[in-house]
């Protein structure tokens, strides 16, 4: 069999330690050495090789196909896809497993295994099973992953850093060799700095402890801003009764230069986020909001030309749908006929996510958003958001009766996280992270 590995993967895979870490960025091609460090050891007879994934559903989508065909001309009969097992001419056996019910990967003895994504399984799939089952034929092991934090996995890298049986690596996305520097470029501009750490670095970052939005500074994120009329309104919602809030907001693009410049998209980097007002009602329902919101953009509908209409885009909470804050109508029909009532004045477009984007995928963008990882700053709010800036400033990770991080976000304060959820629907949407999606969108008025 002849394969071809880049530097750096030569160098793990030319180790003779016998239980290796590597800590990789994304894309560095960690499956791929992991599939022929599998063949490598399942090539002498009798010997049993698994790679076991965080879940038997993720092993097999990550690394059921490209075995099969690696293997392909060395079977000695067809591939088991109920046991996801390879059987090769010389009696050699590739196991493809999950850890997510370890128990039920005792038995017999193991020659070698992969364990990939360390970090993303419960740390006894190693110790209570997959560790015995090397003893008796003093088998090999490797630990591939991105870190997640200072888990397992980080404990385990640090250890075997003064271990002679064991030898650890740390290579970048970049030193892998198969992202361009460009397509790395462009992802430090979405990124924020310390997810960028983590994912492309391979660096062990604290994400799930202390500030929530801790690229934030008052001194540099904090000015005066004004309403621009040649720009939409946007209008990010968080469904809460005490208290409701909601930002009025701007994006403003770059200078138009050429006319390529025209083409850039909403979510370009260049453009920045401008958080103009914030209404903030306590114990209100979505008519008095709503009514709020009239009263704070009045001012900036007189100073339109005759005849024009504000354009509002809308965003927020998808749980609005469901919920009812006054009568039986939910929270966004109520929106929705106040508009309707309003459509001589205003030209609405609605952009709200067929459910939420999961906590740490927000507070990602939002990171992203005030600081990158090149350094950008990308959002200037008004002084008159009191309550965002107290929640960009002391929102913070939950913590349990140990002081361990749960990554859930501490909810003790009830004037806490609704102003940053509304910032954090809005930049989700429009700047993610990754690729817009889960989207429900239509136009009112």
């Amino acid at each position: 069999m002849t394969v071809r590995l880049k530097s750096a993967q030569w160098e793990v895979f030319n180790s003779p330690s016998r239980f290796r870490t590597l800590a990789a960025g994304r894309r560095f091609g960690k499956t791929f050495l992991s599939q022929v460090e599998l063949c490598r050891a399942a090539w002498e007879p009798g010997c049993v090789a698994w790679y076991v994934g965080p879940t038997y559903k993720q092993a097999k989508a990550v690394a059921w196909s490209g075995l099969k065909q690696m293997t392909k001309p060395y079977w000695a009969k067809k591939p088991n896809e109920s046991e996801l097992t390879i059987t090769l001419v010389l009696g050699g056996v590739i196991g493809v497993r999950g850890a997510d019910n370890y128990d039920n990967l005792r038995g017999l003895g193991l020659d070698f295994v992969v364990l990939d994504e360390y970090a993303s399984m419960a740390p006894q799939a190693w110790t209570e099973v997959i560790r015995p089952m090397l003893a008796d034929r003093q088998g090999r092991a490797l630990f591939i992953g991105t870190p997640k934090g200072y888990n397992h996995f980080y404990d385990l890298f640090d250890a075997a850093q003064s271990n002679p049986d064991w030898e650890t690596f740390r290579f970048t996305t970049e030193q892998g060799g198969i992202v361009t520097p460009e397509e790395l470029q462009s992802a430090a501009r979405e990124m924020d700095a310390r997810v960028f750490e983590q994912e492309f670095r391979a660096s062990f970052e604290n994400l799930t402890s202390g500030r929530v939005y801790y690229a934030f500074e008052r001194t540099k994120d904090v000015r005066e801003v004004e309403y621009d009329p040649r720009h939409p309104l946007y209008w990010t919602l968080d469904f809460n009764v005490d208290p409701a809030c909601s930002l009025l907001c701007q994006v403003i693009p770059p200078a138009i230069k050429t006319d390529a410049a025209r083409l850039k998209t909403l979510g370009d980097p260049g453009h920045k986020l401008h958080v103009l007002d914030e209404i903030v009602l306590r114990d209100a329902n979505t008519p008095q909001v709503c009514r709020a919101f009239h009263e704070r953009t009045q001012q900036w509908v007189n100073a339109l030309d005759d005849f024009q209409q504000m354009q509002v885009r809308i965003y927020g909470d998808a749980t609005g749908e469901r919920r009812q804050s006054s009568g039986s109508r939910s929270d966004w029909q109520l929106i929705r006929e106040f508009f309707t009532r309003n459509q001589d004045v205003c030209s609405i477009s609605e952009h709200i996510p067929n459910s939420n984007p999961p906590v740490r995928d927000r507070i990602n963008s939002v990171n992203a958003m005030i600081c990158n990882a090149r350094g950008e700053r990308r959002i200037v709010i008004s002084p008159k958001c009191k309550q965002l800036i107290r929640d960009l400033e002391q929102v913070v990770w939950k913590v349990d009766a140990n002081g361990n991080p749960t990554g859930d976000l501490d909810h003790s304060d009830p004037m806490r996280t609704h102003a940053s959820d509304a910032l954090g629907y809005l930049i989700w949407r429009e700047f993610p992270v990754g690729p817009k999606n889960g989207l429900r969108q239509g136009v009112i008025c």
